[in-house]
C-alpha cells in the first residue's frame, strides 16, 4: 500500500461531502475518491441486513481504486455496519461514531448530550453506547430526524426558511426541553442545517459536526500508519454516484462551499 494512494469516502447519498470538505481542508495533499450511493438513498430507513450489504458493496467499489483508507462518512453505516467493515477491510477504516463521541464527551459541561440522526442510527443506539462507555455519568437524549436528509438533499437549508425552521423545532424541542448543552450532528447531511439548529437551540449549545471530527481522526490514523502523502501538490477529488450525475455539481458546491470542477461518473454499484 502506497502513501500516494487515495482516501476512499462513501455515503448513502451526498451528505458525506461535508466530510470531504473537512478532509480537503485538513489534508489538501491527499487524493480523495468519493462514492455517493444516490440511487439507493436513504439508508436510514433500511433493514440492518440491507445496510450491511450496501456498505460492503460501497467499500468494495472503493477498494477497486486501490485506496489506502476507507471512511464511512455516514452515521447510519457507521452505526449499523461499522464493526463488520473494520473487521473485513484490508486497509485502515473509520466511521463517524467514535471520533464524534470523543469530542462530545470533551465538550459537554452539564453531562447532557443530544444525538440526532437517521432512524437507523438512533435505533442502533451506537452513539449512546459509545458516549456512556466513555463517560458512564453522561445523560444521552436521542432523536431521529428523517426529514432533515430530505431538506438537505433538496437544498431547503436556509436558517430563515419557514419549512426549515418548523422541521427543526419539531425535532429539536425535546432536546431543548431536556437542557442538553451538546448536540451530536450524527448524520453528515446535518451540518448544512447547523445555522437553523443553532438558532433554535441557542448560543449555549455546542453542535458537534461528525464530518469534521472524522476528518481530523482520519488524518491522525494516516500519520500513525505512515500513510500521509509526501507529494504536497493539491489534488483534485473524483466523485462517483450510482444515479444520474446531472445536477451533482450544484449540490456538491452547496456541500463543499466552493466552486470546483468535478469529475463525476455514474457507476453500477450492484456489480460490486
Amino acid at each position: 500500500m502506497s502513501s500516494s494512494n487515495a482516501i476512499g469516502v462513501f455515503d448513502s447519498g451526498l451528505g458525506g461531502l461535508s466530510a470531504v470538505k473537512e478532509l480537503m481542508n485538513v489534508l489538501p495533499a491527499e487524493k480523495i475518491i468519493y462514492f455517493g450511493d444516490t440511487g439507493r438513498v436513504p439508508y436510514g430507513t433500511r433493514s440492518r441486513d440491507t445496510i450491511r450489504k450496501y456498505a460492503f458493496q460501497d467499500a468494495e467499489f472503493l477498494l477497486k481504486h486501490n485506496v489506502k483508507m476507507i471512511i464511512a462518512a455516514c452515521g447510519t453505516v457507521s452505526s449499523v455496519a461499522g464493526d463488520a467493515l473494520e473487521a473485513r477491510l484490508p486497509v485502515p477504516y473509520t466511521g463517524v461514531v467514535n471520533p464524534t463521541a470523543y469530542t462530545a464527551v470533551r465538550e459537554t459541561r452539564n453531562g447532557k448530550i443530544g444525538v440526532i440522526g437517521t432512524a437507523a442510527t438512533v435505533g442502533s443506539h451506537s452513539y449512546k453506547l459509545r458516549l456512556q462507555k466513555l463517560d458512564p455519568g453522561v445523560q444521552v437524549f436521542e432523536q431521529a430526524c428523517p426529514l432533515f436528509v430530505s431538506l438537505v438533499e433538496n437544498g431547503i437549508i436556509h436558517r430563515d426558511d419557514q419549512i426549515t425552521r418548523l422541521v427543526v423545532r419539531r425535532y429539536m424541542a425535546d432536546l431543548k426541553d431536556n437542557g442538553v448543552d451538546t448536540v451530536i450532528l450524527g448524520c453528515t447531511h446535518f451540518p448544512l442545517l447547523r445555522e437553523a439548529i443553532s438558532d433554535y437551540m441557542g448560543e449555549g449549545v455546542t453542535l458537534v459536526d461528525s464530518g469534521r471530527e472524522t476528518a481530523g481522526y482520519a488524518a491522525k490514523v494516516l500519520k500513525e500508519n505512515g500513510l500521509l502523502n509526501d507529494d504536497t501538490a493539491v489534488k483534485r477529488p473524483e466523485f462517483f454516484v450510482s444515479d444520474t450525475p446531472e445536477g451533482f455539481e450544484n449540490v456538491a458546491g452547496l456541500f463543499l462551499g466552493r466552486n470546483m470542477e468535478h469529475t463525476v461518473t455514474q457507476i453500477d454499484i450492484e456489480q460490486y
